[in-house]
């Protein structure tokens, strides 16, 4: 049976494929909850690499709009953003991050792209890889990394997190120290439920056949369980979504960990480059409680 490391050892070098990712249901058109949209070209100033940007307004994309410097994108420079306001109470740069972050730890989950290396520079943040050392299994964490840590990012990770996802979240709560920051981005809907696609997997293999990719699950009990049209971030063979989150659904999940003050962040920071043209999969904060 493959291993969960081999299904899961991508995901530092993944860009999702936005238009499968962002999916909506046919109930979520409604785009009432977004700001109005600015026209023409707007000039940001990159909160990741703090060059001066010129991209037009319908490039701002959740993966898109990306930084002619760094190739931040949206996403990526939300984070930032959602960090420094949660930490300092403002919106900075990297580079402009206070003394003081120096002797915040922080902890990454296969994060990529060039915020990774600055944080690392102006903060006492540490990436962490499933895969490879520095190594975090957010199923499992090592004692050393409990309630020793000022904020964690996660971008695009918790979506191919085996079942049962709850344990995760608990443990991203026990990384934490009380007062501490989350910061995290997934696809999620607006439906009042989030979808598992393989609730009771437990020992599985991806084979072809006809062409088709097609996860073969043997369930705790000794069932054989099937299931054809997986969708892949990446493309087939790499990582595997293992479910389409709910709003509703995070913020249970969120709550039921431990964590209070929970926002969903549809609000631009046009200085910083960020728009968010649809309600669904925006960041998400919460603080350690």
């Amino acid at each position: 049976m493959t291993t969960i490391r081999a299904m899961l050892e991508m995901v530092p070098r993944l860009r999702h494929r936005v238009q499968r990712l962002l999916r909506p249901a046919s109930s979520l058109i409604d785009t009432s909850a977004a700001s109005p949209v600015p026209a023409g070209t707007l000039i940001y100033r990159c909160n990741v690499c703090s060059s001066t940007c010129s991209v037009p307004v319908a490039a701002l994309e959740r993966d898109g709009g990306n930084c002619a410097l760094c190739d931040s994108n949206v996403r990526f420079r939300s984070l930032v953003h959602l960090l420094s306001l949660r930490l300092f109470g403002r919106s900075l740069a990297i580079s402009t991050f206070p003394a003081q972050a120096r002797h915040l730890r922080g902890i990454g989950m296969s994060d990529t792209g060039r915020y990774a290396e600055l944080l690392a520079q102006r903060t006492g943040y540490t990436n962490t890889f499933y895969h490879k050392a520095p190594r975090l299994d957010i199923q499992a964490p090592a004692s050393g990394y409990l309630a020793a840590h000022d904020f964690v990012i996660s971008s695009d990770v918790l979506e191919h997190v085996v079942p049962p996802v709850a344990t995760a979240f608990s443990n991203l709560r026990a990384l934490l120290k009380p007062g501490g920051v989350l910061v995290f981005t997934v696809p999620f809907s607006l439906d009042s439920e989030t979808v598992e696609h393989f609730p009771e997997l437990h020992e599985f293999e991806i084979r072809q056949r006809g062409g088709e990719h097609v996860l073969i699950n043997r369930t705790m009990d000794g069932r054989t369980q099937e299931f054809t049209r997986l969708v892949f971030h990446g493309g087939p063979g790499s990582t595997l979504e293992m479910r389409l989150f709910s709003e509703a659904g995070l913020r249970r999940e969120l709550e039921r960990a431990g964590f209070v003050d929970i926002r969903f962040h549809r609000e631009p920071c046009f200085e910083a480059g960020i728009y968010w043209h649809h309600p669904w999969s925006v960041p998400v904060t919460a603080i350690a409680g």
